[in-house]
């Protein structure tokens, strides 16, 4: 059987994630625009559209559709932008940030899940404007601030490390809090008077970054 995916990208974007309040034309236009497929692995490519996260194996797994509109949405991302992605998972939303930024910086945890999103999106001709490094997030030092930080993983608590690599008036997406209710969040740089300022998006779940889980609670 040979899957039409220009028309099951179509119905993603009209069934799925429309009807979850991604109304950013950009945004709708680069999903509907990017093949998605090239960044699933061959087992799982005949289910690339569907409302479910996909195993990208190490332990990984590529989020929904729905919440990866949303991601990109909350961000605002302008032409001239940098961003840094923490956890490149398969590349697709290295390749959707590239296509809406300047400059994209990724960083992923796993050798293996890093050469082979490098492939992929070479393969798909994205993400030229793509570098993929290979850092443990929770110990990474870039050597310099980016306007947006987009995490693909959750955390039971956003380390304050990454609010430092934001410049002024950057913003940063994360979904932080314990598993199965978590929080979906758009935090701004903070000033030297005032807290980081945090805007509450929508709840969902995702699997934590490593080293970012809740720590464990013994009962006696």
């Amino acid at each position: 059987m040979t899957i039409d995916y220009a028309r099951a990208r179509e119905l993603m974007v009209e069934q799925q994630v429309r009807p979850w309040d991604v109304l950013d034309m950009t945004v709708l236009d680069t999903i509907g625009r990017l093949p998605r497929e090239a960044f699933v692995p061959a087992a799982h490519r005949s289910l690339a559209y569907a409302d479910v996260e996909l195993p990208l194996g190490h332990g990984a797994r590529m989020m929904k559709p729905v919440v990866e509109g949303r991601t990109l949405q909350a961000l605002k991302l302008l032409p001239g932008d940098s961003v840094l992605e923490i956890g490149t998972g398969s590349g697709y939303m290295a390749a959707c940030l590239g296509a809406l930024a300047r400059e994209v910086v990724s960083v992923e945890l796993v050798p293996e899940l890093a050469a082979a999103a490098r492939e992929r999106l070479d393969a798909a001709g994205l993400g030229s404007n793509v570098r993929i490094e290979v850092a443990d997030a929770l110990q990474y030092t870039p050597s310099r601030q980016f306007d947006a930080v987009c995490v693909t993983g959750a955390v039971a608590q956003v380390p304050e490390r990454f609010l430092q690599w934001l410049r002024p008036d950057g913003r940063l997406f994360v979904v932080r809090g314990q598993a199965p209710v978590m929080e979906a969040v758009l935090l701004r740089a903070a000033d030297q008077v005032n807290a980081a300022p945090v805007e509450s998006l929508f709840e969902t779940e995702l699997d934590y970054l490593q080293g970012a889980s809740p720590a464990p609670q013994f009962l006696f």
